[in-house]
Formats: structure tokens, C-alpha cells, sequence
């Protein structure tokens, strides 16, 4: 017998297509569930069960972190044709931010309830690396993106949508978890150097976010509303709102810890700032909830399907949370309290149904299929009307 070797064409090629379509917005499935462990962890009540509960969010934001780095280094790996079209196509490149994101939210619940099975040394270890390379990462999306925009996509006004804040918003996450880390630095010049390189990210998000927002509201009020299946990304205004309400809250509680007695540095008012500034903001917070799950509604009533940007309401949603929890510990406020559990039902919620519908997209394997082509443009007709023919 004679064995004919096979053309290379027609070689088994390896098994790796499946995640040929993965793109970087499946990190938003890390970020959602970690977020379900930090603001469970930072309500103002203690159920019973809910630090249990919290630990077991936090191992399974683990392990999908963990798959989904190795699914996007064989993306890269055997993809990067779709990888750099990931990068230069402005609908998807806003989503890198959600990496820097998902790190960070990981390494913050390391910390936070982790720590129940790891311990404080090996938690402390792990966010520390997390929390580096995260803010790395959110640093250099913050410029990578916008430069992008501007340079290679070419966008419009009128393409506007709040996927373009997840690059923006990635600093404050960063800005919102250094001063967890502070206490565990030397005291003197490391503490501090943290607490201002956290202050200074914090505006570097903000002001980033007040340039975007604008625009996004602008888009939204003149253009209609958006597109079905991107209804749910309106969710991720709530994120910058939150997450900065969180971040000043959790500055004015290191400051005594940073710098004990806090005067003559500048950080003296900080727990003054977090209420002043975290109020009103949570003020707006409420009013976009409002206005985005009507367009919400409304989108369901015209037919909106299940989508990857379902997980839209999860991460904002968790900052409100955290954010809020804040506010009731610097105001002692019970309204607070109860807003807090709120929004946290609320989030649990909304975890469970973006959880749901995306296992049976991975067991169906439609949501990770190659995109459906464009419907094509309807052929021409000649209609007669009553003053003529119109095409």
C-alpha cells in the first residue's frame, strides 16, 4: 500500500476559528461579574450569605478572566488580520478599555473577598500585579483610542455612542481602587506618590468624560434614538458617574491612613469633596438610569434581541452601587442605604439574564459566529402616484 500524502491545502487546519470572532468586548463578561462581588462586599448591610456569595462572583470572574486572556492570545496568534481590524474598526476599538477594566475589577475583588480563601499575602500580591498592568493598560487605551479616531477611523458626530467613554473610564477605575492598595505601602513618599497618581487619574477620566458626554448626549437627542441592538450601551454612561463617586469617596477615606491628620498636604477637605461632588453626581446617575431603561423598553417593544452589549447593564450598574455605599457612609444617611440595596438587586438581576442568554449563545455558537453580512439594498421600483412616477 502506498500512502499519498496530502496537499497542504487540504491539511487538517488547527482547531482555533472558534475564537476567530472573539473580539475585546467579551471582557465586559469579567467585568460584570466581578463588579456583582466588589458592591456586594460594600453595601451598607451584612446578610446572611452575602460574603459567601460575593467569594463565589469573585472565583468565577477569575476563571473567565483567566479563559479569556488565553482565548484572546490565540486570537492573536492565529487572527491578528481580525485582531488589527478589531483595532482600526470604530465600533470595536473603544472595547479595549474593557481589558485594562477587567483586570483591575479582578484585582480589586482579589482584595476585597478573595482574600476569604487566598489570604491577605497572596490577595495583596495578586491585585498588586493586577492593578499595575490594569492601569497600564487603561492608560494607554485612554491615548491609543482617541489618537486612532482621530487618525485611522475617521468618525463622525453623528456616529456617537457611549461605547466611545470605555477607553475614558478605564483611569478612574484605576483612580477608584489605588487607595485600597495605599495601607499596605511603606509610609512616606509611596502612599502619597499613590494617592496623587490616583487623584491625578481620576481628573485625567473626568475631564476626558466631560469632553465625550456631550457629544453623546448631542447624538442622542438630534439623531434619534440608537441603533436596536446598541440600546443597552446607554448603560455605560452610569459608569464614569459611579466609578468617580466611588473613587473620591474611597481618596477621602486613605487620606487619614496616607497622611495621618491630612493637613498642610492638600487632602484635608476630601471628605467634604466626596459628598459635595458625589450627591449631584448620583443626582444625574439616577436621571440617566431613568431615561436609559425607557430606551430600554422601548427597544425591547421593537424587537431588540439578546447582544453582547446586555452586559452594559451590569459594570455601570455595580459603580452606582459602590458609589452610593460611599454616600452612606460619609453622610450616615438611611435613603442611601437603601438606594445602595437597590441597585445592587438590581444588578444581581441584570447579571442573571446577560449570564443566561450569553451560555446559550456559546452552546448554540451564534454568538460566536462571523457577523452577519449587511441586508442588501432592496432593488428600485417605479411607484405611480398621483402626480407621476416616483423611483
Amino acid at each position: 500500500m502506498v500512502t499519498v500524502a496530502q496537499p497542504p491545502s487540504v491539511l487538517p487546519r488547527p482547531r482555533t476559528d472558534a475564537v476567530r470572532h472573539l473580539g475585546p468586548n467579551w471582557y465586559a463578561t469579567v467585568m460584570g461579574t466581578a463588579i456583582v462581588a466588589t458592591a456586594g462586599v460594600a453595601l451598607p448591610v451584612r446578610a446572611p450569605g452575602l460574603r459567601p456569595l460575593c467569594t463565589g462572583f469573585w472565583a468565577l470572574s477569575v476563571t473567565l478572566l483567566a479563559a479569556l486572556l488565553a482565548a484572546r492570545a490565540l486570537h492573536w496568534r492565529h487572527h491578528r488580520d481580525q485582531a488589527r481590524a478589531h483595532l482600526l474598526d470604530p465600533a470595536a476599538a473603544p472595547f479595549y478599555g474593557c481589558l485594562a477594566m477587567a483586570l483591575l475589577a479582578v484585582g480589586g475583588g482579589t482584595l476585597a473577598v478573595g482574600r476569604d480563601w487566598i489570604g491577605v499575602d497572596a490577595a495583596l500580591a495578586v491585585d498588586a500585579v493586577l492593578f499595575t498592568v490594569g492601569t497600564v493598560v487603561a492608560l494607554a487605551a485612554a491615548v491609543a483610542v482617541p489618537y486612532l479616531m482621530a487618525v485611522r477611523h475617521r468618525v463622525t458626530v453623528s456616529q456617537a455612542t457611549p461605547v466611545w467613554l470605555l477607553p475614558l473610564v478605564a483611569p478612574m477605575v484605576s483612580a477608584a481602587l489605588g487607595p485600597s492598595l495605599a495601607p499596605f505601602l511603606p509610609a512616606g513618599q509611596p502612599r502619597l506618590t499613590l494617592l496623587y497618581a490616583c487623584l491625578a487619574m481620576f481628573g485625567l477620566s473626568l475631564l476626558a468624560t466631560f469632553v465625550m458626554l456631550p457629544l453623546v448626549f448631542a447624538r442622542l437627542l438630534t439623531g434619534g434614538p440608537l441603533p436596536l441592538a446598541l440600546t443597552p450601551a446607554l448603560f455605560l454612561v452610569l459608569g464614569p458617574l459611579g466609578q468617580s463617586t466611588t473613587a473620591v469617596g474611597r481618596f477621602a477615606e486613605a487620606a487619614p491612613v496616607v497622611v495621618p491628620g491630612a493637613d498642610g498636604h492638600g487632602l484635608a477637605g476630601l471628605g467634604g469633596l466626596a459628598v459635595l461632588y458625589g450627591v449631584p453626581v448620583m443626582g444625574f446617575a439616577l436621571l440617566w438610569l431613568c431615561l436609559a431603561g425607557a430606551h430600554v423598553a422601548r427597544a425591547r417593544r421593537h424587537g431588540m434581541g439578546f447582544t453582547m452589549t446586555w452586559w452594559a447593564f451590569t459594570f455601570p450598574v455595580g459603580t452606582c452601587v459602590t458609589g452610593t455605599a460611599v454616600l452612606a457612609r460619609h453622610t450616615g444617611l438611611v435613603a442611601f442605604d437603601v438606594l445602595a440595596c437597590a441597585l445592587y438587586l438590581l444588578l444581581v438581576a441584570a447579571w442573571g439574564v446577560a449570564a443566561r442568554h450569553t451560555v446559550r449563545g456559546l452552546l448554540s455558537g451564534e454568538l460566536l459566529a462571523a457577523p452577519r453580512p449587511a441586508p442588501a439594498e432592496p432593488p428600485r421600483a417605479t411607484v405611480r402616484t398621483t402626480s407621476g412616477a416616483v423611483r
